[in-house]
Order: C-alpha cells, then structure tokens, then sequence
C-alpha cells in the first residue's frame, strides 16, 4: 500500500512490543498447569517464519497479522472469564477436591513406598488455591468494568479538551489512570496465580516420577492411591498437549488464512465495532489494473499496478498504486480488474468484503490502529 511504504524504517515490524501481555488460552486450571505459550506469541513465531522463508509476507502484512493475533487473544481472554467458564471451572477443581478427600479416606489401610498422600493433599491444594485466584479475578474484573462517573467532565465553562469523544489525549489519561487504580490487584493476582503455575509445574514432576519409578509396587499394594494419582496426571498431560495444539492452529490460521478467522468472529461474536453507517460513509474505490506483463529472468510475470478510482461522486479522485501496494493485506491477494475497495481516515486501503467484516468487530485499521469512530465523531461534534 502507498502509505505503507511511505513510512520510515524505523516503524519496520518489531513484535515484542505487540505481544508483551500475554493471556491464557482457556481459563481451566488443567490447563493452566502448563501455561501453553501465549497466542500473539506463538502467532508471532509462525508470522516470523512466513515473513523470512517460504511465504514472504511484506511489513503491512505481517502487522496485520500481529494486529489479529493481538484482538483474538483480548477476546479469547474476555470468553474465558464470562460466568460460565468460571462457575465450570470452580465446579471442575472442587471436584477434583472432593474425589481427593473421598479417596484418601477410603485408602487408609493402603501403605505407599512414596508419600501419594501427601502429594494427593498438595495437589487438592492447588486447586483450591486456583479456585481463589479465579475467584477473585473475577471479582477484579466486575469491578474494573463497572463505569465510573467522570466528574471532570462537568466543568464551569461546559467543555474539556480531553472530554471529547475520540479524543486520544483523554482516553490515553483514562488507560493510565485505570492502569494505577488496579495495578497492585493485578500483581498480587498475577503473582499468586504464577506462583501457584510454578509451583504446580514442579509437583507434577515429582508425582510422575514417583508413580514412574515404583509403578509396579504401588498398583499392587496402592491401587487407589496409585490410580487416583495417574488419573490427576492424565488429566493434566490431555489438556496441556490439547491446549498447546489448539493455540498452534489458530495460530497456523491467522497466519495463512486470517480472512477465515474473521468471518468467524463476524459470525459468533457482538459486533462491537463500527456500524453498517459508519462504515458506509468509507470512501469506495474501484481499482483498474494499468500494469502489462514484464519479462524477468527470462519468464512473463504480470504486473499489479494500476489506479483506484473514487465511486459514488462526480468529480473521482484517481490514486495510482504500485506492483507492491496493489495488494489487500488482509488477504494477500493481488488486487484484480474491478475490485472494490475500501479506504480508510489512515490512507490504508483494503478489499470491501475483508476490511468491512473487520470493522464491524473492531473499528479500528488493522495496519496502524487509527480508530474510524474518532473521524464520525469529531465531524458531529463539528456540526453541532
């Protein structure tokens, strides 16, 4: 695109400062036993190689990609904590509690070689201790999400700079102030569910090396103990390697095949992002192919370039686009004779069929993340 090749290299793709909050992939403790590595992560690692090797992706493109990656895992980690995760969840480690208690009671004439009971116990305790972090997670968020009147908005003189709808000044001193409000929340509930993760890891290492090592023994004096360990076991190792593999073909798809991932967030999510009129008063082009074939290295390759053309006005404006930017970064499809394009406040431009599916779950532009609403709304508050 021409304003992505308009911008200096220093804006070059970094994807470190993309992917520094990571979330989990499902909120189940068996899952979290293992953290899998985060989403923007491992979709990161695989742009990365895409962007290097066989496919390779340009800047825009892999930016977008990132850009995906980053709002997927923002849903995802909203999914996780709605109600009914949360009460399965709770429902689905008291169990294991329950099942726990239920058979150390009946074994207690059974003498392990290992100390399975104390394992048993310290495991019943990790799940009631991941049953608080949620709990009070959960707890944090509700709160965090509760609006809070904005009395310095209600000023003798009746206006604020930083008040107004779109207003990036204002809305960079709300995150801010809303970062400071629960900063030590977020530590001591990080910290906790962390140090529980951790310490979880290292229990688990120890009860299969145990059920490893005397296997043989205990299944014959210690056939409750020893099972009810193997099954605690099994459930972990199912659900991590499960986990991770879910996380790598999403993250395969974002990749390869993001205009899927979005049609299926336009078909199972709240479109919160632009309306069907917001994203009407867009600017809509059709693209003309001027380019003619050329001859490289003894073989005809057809050249992309060619001119969008403004729709809908008597007086079209003509953008000439290059080999390299006549090409829709979502998709990564060369545009054709005849497509119909959409172009945003930033100057990014984008087939109509995938950017609009996009902004209807998240205004913003995939390339630069200008947000569409702040142009509607400062036009209306200009007109009024």
């Amino acid at each position: 695109m021409e304003s992505c090749n308009a911008q200096p290299s220093s804006d070059a793709v970094d994807t470190a400062p993309l992917l520094t909050h990571s979330a989990p992939l499902l909120r189940s403790r068996r899952i979290l036993r293992r953290s899998p590595p985060p989403l923007r992560d491992a979709a990161a690692r695989l742009v990365r190689v895409a962007s290097t090797r066989r496919f390779m992706l340009r800047e825009p493109s892999v930016r977008v990609r990132e850009t995906a990656a980053e709002h997927l895992e923002e849903r995802q980690s909203g999914w996780a904590y709605s109600k009914p995760i949360i009460v399965a969840d709770i429902l689905w480690n008291l169990a294991f509690v329950v099942i726990a208690v239920a058979v150390l009671g009946l074994s207690r004439d059974e003498k392990p070689v290992v100390p399975l009971r104390i394992w048993i116990s310290g495991y019943g305790l990790m799940c009631l201790l991941h049953v608080a972090c949620v709990v009070l997670e959960y707890k944090r968020r509700n709160e965090s999400s509760v609006p809070v009147p904005d009395f310095q908005h209600n000023d003798d003189s009746g206006s604020n700079l930083n008040s107004r709808p779109g207003s990036e000044t204002g809305d960079s001193e709300d995150y801010e102030t809303e970062e400071l409000i629960n900063g030590d929340e977020i530590s001591a509930a990080k910290c906790l569910e962390s140090a529980n993760r951790l310490f979880s890891f290292v229990w688990l290492v120890i009860g299969f090396c145990w059920i490893i090592g005397n296997g043989e023994v205990l299944s014959l004096h210690s056939p409750l103990l020893y099972w009810l360990c193997v099954t605690f076991l099994a459930f972990d190792a199912v659900f991590g390697v499960l986990c991770c593999v879910v996380a790598c073909l999403i993250s395969l798809a974002i990749c390869c095949c993001l205009p899927c991932i979005i049609a299926l967030l336009f078909a199972l999510t709240d479109r919160e992002g632009a309306t069907d009129e917001e994203i009407d008063r867009l600017p809509k082009y059709k693209f003309r192919r001027t380019g003619r074939p050329e001859k490289v290295n003894g073989e005809i390759q057809e050249s992309h370039e060619g001119v969008m053309i403004e729709c809908n006005t008597d007086t079209p404006t003509e953008r000439s686009l290059s080999h390299e930017d006549a090409e829709c970064c979502i998709c990564l499809c060369a545009y054709e004779d005849g497509s119909e394009l959409r172009e945003l406040a930033c100057h990014h431009h984008f087939h109509c069929s995938c950017i609009e599916k996009w902004l209807h779950i998240n205004a913003t532009c995939p390339l630069c993340k200008f947000n569409i609403l702040n142009i509607s709304d400062s036009n209306g508050s200009e007109q009024v």
